[in-house]
């Protein structure tokens, strides 16, 4: 053949002069490249047909997932022109610090050139948990943790604990959970302070499972700006399954239905530990103190430049030919407006929207609202600032527009002597003071007109907090109801007045509970407006992706940026979307790891829906007349097979099934 071809050009170059010679040469050999390398890539293909490649391919975002610990062990080359660069990040919650510590840890950015900018005077965000010399000891809420957090726990393996010489905050956490386990001995109450005997069942309906079951199975897109209560029933909405739920992630009826079908799906393998918390791990210390500080420690050692009380309200694009650069941010330092002119070389990492923006403080004669303190940052008025530019950017209007649907309110309790801890310990069945688990997660006052649930965490839950006090701290869904002691709405109550309210539904004589309240505690209620923001029915773009499409130089990070597969209001949220940010942006070669699996994993999928049937199988359900009567033989065909085995070995095929 290859004679042929050169006969062929020998001809054309006789007929048409050495000019036209060399054009087809020129021509042919193209031709051979063109197929040489098409060759080589059949070849490629071929030869590789049954490996790994192409796994770890980037997306259009500069980044993949992976999983396994391959990766997790692995440490990224230095990306390139990483030090003629600069960070600018909008915030210093969570997922502010933790883009930080991936440019530090993994992008390889000298310090200096990452410059922190907080309107507030401390770092934090939603983390918080402070000591107040006017109120007293203060957490807005806490944070509930799992084996499965992939992305915080590969953050924290590198952050040193400030306590221990030598280990990491992971160690420290791995080791406390180990020897202290997490459990609840009463989930809930009613008749004032007697254990409701929720007793691990979920107490669902056949149709109820199905319900939940047709949600589990349902594509994202058939949900978009659907609500719960556009999927569920009575049938779910009656049962003891939707108390756990809606107290435990505090989901309203109102609420997202996508937003459940995801926290289902990301939860499945924890069904089980629903009733009890066993699922869950907590800190030694309140969110600020284990969470926050040693991030910020290690990054103040790293030379990061924090700036506070500078409050950023706008950053400036310019855009060309579908290319988005972030070219100035607008701001106020101490009230002043200044500007920072960026180039592509400067990136930008904004937080966009805050479930703790605008919370109203009281105290223990103060309800929080009419002249109470308001604390806020401005992050709802930057996301819209920012939204105002281009689609791409989301709709922060979808999620802050009703605060009559995404707020609640809670309250730190500290106890001043021995008089109310003999009811607490009746109820939770340990010593509050013992430095160990106490509740084991929230006990919620089933009957409660505010939907009332408390918890106490290991005391100290404060540092320095004395040691005969007792932090415990309340929440209450419903906020515009008079309350069942106190006949007025928990968003009108005092501090004092919410400890009543407190003290009625865990028993305490009548006649007792306002002495208590006056002497023997002090409350410190904070109203969220946004507490639920991101639970609110959404459609695709509401949440902008965190690298936006065409951003060169910009990425959105935290609660109200989209990711796959992974549920907002978790610390791990926070932290993947940080670690998406820094690794596409700055090019970071190591892949981010995948949410858990446990959706995909069949062992998990028959052992939750036999659980969540409270120990029923799904065998069992009856099915229309002649389906049913299919069944048994169609069992027939797995018997002696792996199918069999593993069916009985999660209790789903039980004893005179085959």
């Amino acid at each position: 053949m290859a004679k042929n071809k050169s006969l062929t050009i020998g001809v054309a170059a006789l007929a048409a002069g050495a000019g036209a010679a060399a054009i087809a040469a020129k021509k042919h050999k193209t031709a051979q490249n063109t197929a040489l390398k098409k060759a080589a890539s059949s070849s490629r293909k071929t030869e590789y047909r049954n490996t790994e490649l192409g796994k770890q391919e980037k997306n259009r975002k500069g980044i993949y997932y992976t999983n396994g610990n391959y990766e997790a062990f692995a440490r990224p080359r230095k990306p390139e022109g990483v030090d003629e660069k600069n960070a600018y990040i909008v915030g210093s919650g969570l997922a502010s610090l933790a883009a930080a510590c991936f440019l530090v840890r993994d992008g390889q950015m000298p310090g200096s050139h990452i410059h922190i900018l907080e309107s507030m005077d401390i770092a934090g965000g939603a983390c918080d948990g402070i000591y107040d010399t006017t109120r007293g000891y203060i957490m807005r809420g806490g944070r509930e943790m799992e084996n499965h957090f992939e992305c915080l726990w590969d953050l924290f393996r590198s952050i040193p604990s400030l306590e221990t010489p030598g280990v990491s905050v992971l160690d420290e956490y791995y080791w406390l959970n180990k020897e202290d386990p997490n459990y609840s001995l009463c989930r809930a109450t009613v008749n004032r302070g007697e254990d409701a005997h929720t007793d691990g069942k979920f107490n669902l309906s056949q149709k109820g499972c199905m319900e939940i079951m047709k949600l589990f199975m349902t594509r994202d897109e058939d949900l978009y700006d659907k609500t719960i209560e556009d999927v569920f029933d009575e049938e779910v909405f009656d049962s003891t399954f939707w108390l756990y739920w809606r107290t435990m992630f505090a989901f309203e009826n109102w609420h997202s239905a996508l937003e459940m079908k995801l926290y289902f799906q990301r939860f499945i393998h924890h069904i089980a530990g629903l009733p009890d918390f066993s699922a869950l791990k907590f800190t030694k210390y309140n969110q600020y103190e284990s969470l926050i500080l040693p991030m910020q420690k290690y990054l103040e050692a790293a030379g990061v430049d924090f700036r506070f009380n500078t409050e950023v309200t706008n950053v400036i694009f310019e855009k060309e030919n579908g290319k988005k650069v972030a070219k100035a941010i607008e701001c106020k330092v101490r009230g002043v407006e200044e500007g920072i002119m960026l180039t592509e070389n400067d990136l930008v990492f904004v937080t966009n929207g805050s479930c703790t923006e605008g919370t109203v403080y009281g105290d223990q004669n103060h309800a929080p609202n009419g002249d109470a303190e308001v604390r806020t940052s401005g992050c709802w008025s930057l996301w819209k600032n920012i939204a105002g530019q281009d689609p791409a950017f989301g709709h922060p209007e979808k999620f802050c527009s009703d605060v009559a649907k995404t707020n609640w309110e809670s309250a730190t309790i500290t106890t001043l002597d021995d008089k109310i801890l003999p009811y607490i310990t009746e109820i939770c069945k340990r010593d509050p003071r013992s430095g160990r688990v106490v509740t084991g997660g929230i006990v919620s006052c089933k009957d409660s007109s505010w939907l009332l649930s408390w918890t106490i965490n290991r005391q100290g839950q404060f540092k320095e907090q004395d040691k005969e006090k007792v932090c415990v701290w309340v929440y209450g869904l419903f906020t515009d109801v008079p309350g069942n002691y106190v006949k007025k709405p928990m968003r009108e109550c005092t501090g004092k007045e919410i400890t009543e309210e407190w003290l009625y539904h865990m028993g305490v004589p009548v006649e007792e509970i306002p002495g208590l309240a006056e002497h023997s505690a002090v409350c410190v209620p904070t109203m969220m407006p946004y507490i639920t923001a991101f639970f609110m029915p959404r459609t695709k773009g509401d949440r902008p992706d965190v690298i936006p499409d065409g951003c060169v130089n910009f990425a959105f990070l935290g609660q109200f940026a989209e990711t796959p597969r992974d549920t907002v209001f978790t610390t791990e949220y926070s932290v993947r979307t940080a670690m998406e940010a820094v690794y596409g942006l700055l090019g970071v070669d190591r892949g981010v790891p995948e949410v858990w699996g446990s959706v995909y994993d069949i062992r998990e999928l028959l052992d939750s829906s036999v659980k969540l049937m409270d120990g029923r199988s799904p065998l069992e359900i009856g099915l229309p007349g002649p389906l049913n009567a299919l069944k048994k033989p169609l069992l027939h065909f797995i018997k002696g097979t792996v199918i069999e085995k593993i069916l009985r070995d999660h209790d789903v095929l039980k004893e005179g099934m085959l």
